[in-house]
């Protein structure tokens, strides 16, 4: 029985962390889909995925508004939220959120995270 690899979405508008996410993960044996904006993301599709990792502030489409239509189209895919903004993660930690991590993070909590919400996919949970 062969295992199949992971596949992580990023979804950033900072080309240095999309660079630095895709390494990460990378080196943790993920497969790796980069994308600038939550748009690029929906216009390739969500079907293949089982992690999402998406900025909370950017242009266009926001990483929350993002998480939210992934819920309706997707509801088993687990997203992952990233922001630089602690005060924005205050309030959403306070919601209830759970994965959640503020920029910086650190790298080996954030592969736990990911390696969690790959398995939670994998049985259904989000």
């Amino acid at each position: 029985m062969s295992k199949q690899t992971p596949v992580v979405a990023i979804v950033d508008d900072d080309p240095r962390l999309l660079e630095s996410l895709e390494e990460l993960l990378e080196s943790d044996g993920h497969a790796v889909r980069s994308f600038s904006s939550a748009e690029a993301l929906l216009a390739e599709g969500l079907s293949d995925l089982n992690v999402l990792i998406t900025d909370i502030g950017m242009p266009g489409l926001s990483g929350l508004e993002l998480r939210d239509l992934v819920a309706k189209v997707r509801p088993d895919l687990p997203v992952i939220l990233i922001t630089g903004r602690h005060e924005i993660a205050d309030r959403l930690r306070a919601g209830g959120v759970a994965r959640l991590f503020c920029k910086p993070f650190d790298g080996p909590a954030l592969l736990a995270a990911v390696g969690d919400a790959a398995s939670d996919g994998a049985n259904g949970e989000r």
